[in-house]
């Protein structure tokens, strides 16, 4: 799989469909991704190996007598669903998924390399002005990277 980046506005349709741009779905090689609920009432999909790794990383970390790991595993193991793209190179995005990430007709995909987030594109507009503080604080620690 080739890095996955790149903002991709989309609509979704009357049937919850979002439709992802071929440059995309050759960069992910295959028709099925994993879509479960991200952070930040987003959805992520993953291709099936990067869903793997994630989601082995994330139960080997968790203790299920932890009641706080258990509520990570329940937010992002429990929702997810295997999607498809259709011949029409859309993804049809499960009711309960949409209604988290409260996506509306108009979309925005994120290619952040190993994964993807889909967002409803007001609610992103909207994080994007609420964090830009935190941003700017959050850039300022990467002081090891220079060119």
């Amino acid at each position: 799989m080739n890095l996955i980046t790149g903002e991709y506005n989309n609509t979704l349709d009357e049937k919850g469909r979002v439709s992802f741009p071929a440059k995309l779905r050759n960069a992910l090689g295959q028709n099925v991704l994993m879509i479960t609920k991200g952070l930040n009432r987003c959805l992520w999909l993953f291709t099936q190996s990067e869903w793997d790794i994630f989601q082995n990383k994330l139960m080997s970390r968790a203790s299920m007598m932890n009641e706080k790991d258990m509520l990570v595993v329940r937010h992002f193991i429990v929702p997810a669903q295997e999607v498809e793209f259709d011949k029409s190179g859309r993804l049809s995005i499960p009711q309960s998924l949409r209604e988290y990430a409260g996506l509306s007709k108009e979309c925005i995909v994120l290619g952040i390399a190993k994964y993807m987030e889909l967002w409803d594109s007001h609610s992103y507009s909207q994080f994007l002005e609420s964090s830009e503080s935190s941003f700017r604080e959050a850039a300022a620690e990467f002081t090891d990277i220079s060119l």
